[in-house]
């Protein structure tokens, strides 16, 4: 069964605004997935029409197997969200957000307090339990916002940019927890502009631009159109004389000096890393740590919106087919 399924999603606001111009996306029962865009590309505006708070105005969606337009209130039962905005009572203790959350969902106060405890203390709050929200730092509400989410136990979480403003650490500490939810089998859908975020932590992912799906496959399928990386290497020690980067066995490999002790490599699909660093090994250029100059994804990101952009014609043909899986889906 699918945990989430968009068919031409479309959303056109009453000041004639077109936020949506056909978003179909399907993601799997288990999965991690990534949904990216640009700023004003209609990421939080799909979100908010799957969390039920915005109005569609065409399209089908279904939650696990739950139609929206029949049976929303099951399909929002399913539903956890983390939104980007601190939407809880500033004034209200921590445990007793989570307490409320969950009556919303039917829950007794017995087993919400037994719920608070164990995602408080997954979310190292349990000791900020009896302080109010407001005292919280910036990091500790971002956890407390996926605890709050978390209380009824939904099938499928949504994030809305949960790590924006938070330290490497706390990201860290996230990161981990979001792994291993996802693990015991909650369905987790993700948008960052932490783009190594998606990279480390999602399988499949979908790109959305001026309110289309420009790109929708697994994240190793959309890595592996990446043709060109460009790789910064730290040497072990300072090279005194660039000219032997001028070798005949390393002048094909694009070598650029950045400093003594820092090249810059860019290689196509064609060139191995490890036949760079033997022929470095060989001139006595040995290395001593190395990282990507940018994110891979990233790269691909940029590349996949500025197709979209400049090429209307992509975008006419990605609505057009759109529109005929609308009407596929409607004969079936």
């Amino acid at each position: 069964m699918h945990a989430l399924q968009i068919s031409n999603l479309q959303k056109t606001y009453r000041n004639g605004t077109v936020a949506l111009k056909g978003v179909n996306l399907t993601v799997g029962e288990g999965d991690f997935f990534a949904l990216l865009g640009s700023n004003g590309a209609g990421k939080s505006t799909t979100i908010g029409i799957i969390s039920g708070l915005v109005n569609k105005s065409a399209g089908k969606i279904t939650v696990f197997g739950h139609d929206f337009d029949t049976e929303l209130s099951q399909a929002k039962s399913c539903i956890g969200l983390v939104p980007q905005e601190f939407n809880f009572n500033q004034f209200e203790p921590v445990i007793e957000i989570l307490v409320n959350q969950a009556g919303y969902y039917g829950l007794s106060r017995t087993v919400a307090y037994e719920r608070a405890e164990y995602y408080l203390k997954q979310l190292e709050l349990w000791d900020k339990r009896d302080d109010m929200a407001r005292e919280l730092s910036g990091g500790m509400k971002r956890r407390l916002m996926i605890a709050r989410a978390l209380i009824h136990q939904p099938k499928l979480l949504i994030l809305d940019e949960p790590t924006a403003g938070v330290d490497i650490e706390i990201r860290r500490t996230m990161w981990e927890f979001l792994a291993k939810i996802n693990q015991q089998g909650t369905t987790i859908i993700l948008t960052t502009h932490y783009l190594e975020e998606a990279e480390s932590l999602c399988k499949n992912i979908a790109i959305i631009d001026h309110g289309l799906t420009i790109e929708h496959t697994s994240m190793k399928d959309l890595l592996s159109q990446l043709n060109t990386e460009t790789f910064i290497f730290y040497l072990q020690s300072p090279l005194k004389n660039s000219d032997v980067l001028k070798q005949k066995e390393l002048e094909h490999f694009n070598i650029q000096m950045i400093d003594e002790s820092t090249i810059e490599v860019s290689l196509d699909e064609q060139c191995h890393i490890n036949a760079l660093i033997n022929q470095l090994t060989k001139h006595n250029i040995n290395i001593l740590s190395m990282r990507n100059k940018t994110n891979r994804l990233e790269q691909l990101f940029v590349c996949l919106v500025d197709k979209n952009r400049n090429n209307p014609e992509l975008a006419r043909t990605l609505q057009q087919t759109a529109q005929e899986n609308s009407q596929t889906d409607a004969l079936s």
